[in-house]
């Protein structure tokens, strides 16, 4: 286990999370959630949604080099994070819409799955650099 590439995923994961997150739930889309019914804080809880992306990224950092086999290591770190990503949209995207009154929900549930696409490729992008090997032109 290297500890400084845990590190590393888990930062990188936090800071690529956050600059997706926050101008597309506060600024591009915060009137169309809000209208839909997905916010009901008048405020967002920073600190409870920092939270959940540092438990995530450490989770994700902690668990691909048990996944990761070789191959392309920008391949293997989307796929790695999509399939991640599965899972957080599970609670992000269905649970959401089935504890909360969110309608349309099938707007909700596009533009979820559209923002975590975008998340997951990114930063499993960035975790497959972090730990895979490229290989050199011989």
């Amino acid at each position: 286990m290297n500890i400084n590439k845990i590190i590393l995923a888990s930062v990188s994961y936090l800071v690529l999370t956050l600059a997706i997150a926050y101008p597309w739930h506060m600024i591009w889309f915060h009137d169309l959630y809000a209208g839909m019914g997905a916010y009901t804080r008048p405020e967002p809880s920073v600190p409870l949604g920092m939270l959940a992306m540092i438990t995530q990224g450490i989770v994700i950092a902690y668990l691909y080099p048990y996944y990761y086999k070789g191959g392309n290591p920008i391949i293997q770190g989307i796929k790695f994070s999509l399939i991640m990503g599965v899972v957080v949209y599970s609670v992000m995207g269905f649970a959401m819409a089935a504890k909360i009154d969110i309608n349309p929900i099938s707007t909700f549930l596009f533009y979820s799955v559209i923002f975590q696409l975008i998340q997951f490729v990114l930063t499993g992008a960035v975790l497959g650099l972090i730990y895979g090997k490229i290989k050199q032109p011989t």
